[in-house]
């Protein structure tokens, strides 16, 4: 079922920057399903937390019974969108862009339901209907359609003009190409609205224009605000890159903390624009964070929302108690599940049951002290637990149990862990 507010919604969580004829749009929302895109292209074999604001809007649209089409740029991943970019990126060859389009296909599915019905969601390639255009085919079909008046007033075209790489002619392509993607989809699968990041508004308006001069009928076009830190740092990017959604290259830990770090400033701007929750349900969780930011209750949320819908419910609930462990909580209570989380995270030693009588040569071992008397003299400073329990003197590690029969968890001060995973 429709929803006949939708776009007033997305308005209201922050997720409008622009929009073509915003009446007439929502007159059309409320009018029955409609087909609607994103694209993006898979630069890697991942998608990353950049890619997710987009991929939850069309999830908001399939939610109201609407038909999303996220769109994968085989094709447009060989060229390069300017849109953004100081510079120009590498290129990928064909089966590169392949095997990530295959990848990505996976974390999809856990974000849009891709099952049969009326409204389910098809990931579409624009390699499949542009790989096998000649060049004068596409002069012929597109490019005489698009004035460079109209490519040239293009801001990051003007931005990218300008700057000391300047702009080659295969990226200053990439807006024929687009436009083509949103004419070929109108045409094939009555595809009416694309939607995109607000730098990708040149892009979608020619396309639009195309659309209206080959196929004489209209289509839509709206962008949501480019997603920045308060702090002006890109999202999604921290000290160790990107924050992608495959748990092989971002642990579902660590997907579980970027949410967590985030600033106050950012998280109340966030909240309303990623959470699936009704506004009702947001606002009132912004108000409960207002009163005791300490609590990071709007942080929690998100994390565990974000986590659950990228990696599911059980590697969130592993994530969770993972970290409460690693921040000080009981880990003798911990499943086991959340220690393999936490093994995942900290510096892990193997050894055998034996060694573990011998506290001082197996700290020194594994690096977690300097020297035999940096462990006797921490050990006395009462800086080490073991399993969540002080050390004493003339304890073993064993003394403090084997959790699950496989580790033991050491914590030097209050951040520093090292894990002790024991053999017979």
């Amino acid at each position: 079922m429709t929803n006949p507010g939708l776009l007033g919604e997305l308005s209201t969580r922050g997720l409008i920057h622009d929009s073509t004829d915003a009446a007439a749009l929502e007159a059309r929302l409320s009018t029955g399903p409609i087909g609607v895109y994103v694209g993006f292209d898979p630069t890697a074999d991942s998608l990353h937390v950049g890619h997710l604001l987009g991929q939850l809007t069309l999830r908001r649209f399939q939610m109201a019974g609407h038909r999303p089409f996220p769109l994968a740029g085989g094709a447009t991943g060989m060229v390069g969108d300017p849109s953004g970019k100081s510079e120009e990126r590498n290129l990928l060859d064909a089966d590169t862009l392949q095997h990530n389009v295959e990848s990505i296909k996976k974390q999809l599915a856990n974000l849009l339901d891709f099952s049969p019905g009326s409204n389910a969601a098809t990931l579409v390639n624009n390699a499949d209907w542009t790989a096998n255009i000649s060049a004068l085919e596409f002069l012929r079909d597109v490019g005489k359609h698009i004035t460079v008046n109209q490519m040239m007033a293009k801001e990051s075209v003007k931005n990218r003009l300008n700057s000391e790489n300047g702009l080659s002619y295969t990226e200053f392509s990439y807006m024929l190409l687009q436009a083509n993607d949103f004419r070929h989809l109108c045409a094939t699968h009555d595809v009416e609205l694309q939607m995109g990041g607000s730098d990708q508004w040149g892009n979608i308006t020619a396309g639009i224009d195309l659309i209206r001069k080959t196929l004489g009928r209209g289509a839509f076009g709206a962008t949501w605000p480019l997603v920045t830190r308060s702090d002006g740092q890109k999202f999604g990017k921290t000290a160790g890159g990107a924050v992608w959604l495959d748990p092989q290259r971002t642990s579902p830990y660590q997907f579980r903390q970027f949410w967590m770090q985030m600033a106050d400033a950012d998280v109340v701007r966030y909240l309303p624009q990623f959470s699936l929750a009704s506004l009702d349900d947001v606002r009132a969780l912004i108000a409960e964070h207002e009163q005791a930011p300490e609590k990071r209750a709007a942080q929690r949320s998100l994390a565990a929302e974000m986590t659950s819908l990228v990696h599911g419910a059980e590697a969130a609930q592993n994530a969770e108690a993972a970290a409460d462990i690693l921040f000080g909580a009981d880990p003798t209570s911990a499943a086991i599940d959340a220690l393999r989380a936490v093994a995942a995270e900290v510096p892990t030693t193997a050894v055998s049951s034996t060694e573990l009588d011998d506290p001082i040569a197996l700290l020194v071992r594994a690096g977690v002290v300097t020297s035999n008397s940096d462990a006797r003299r921490t050990i006395q400073q009462k800086g080490l637990k073991v399993n969540g329990q002080t050390l004493e003197e003339g304890e073993t590690l064993a003394n403090k149990g084997i959790l699950h029969d496989r580790w033991v968890l050491v914590r030097k001060g209050k951040t520093s862990y090292h894990l002790f995973e024991v053999s017979a």
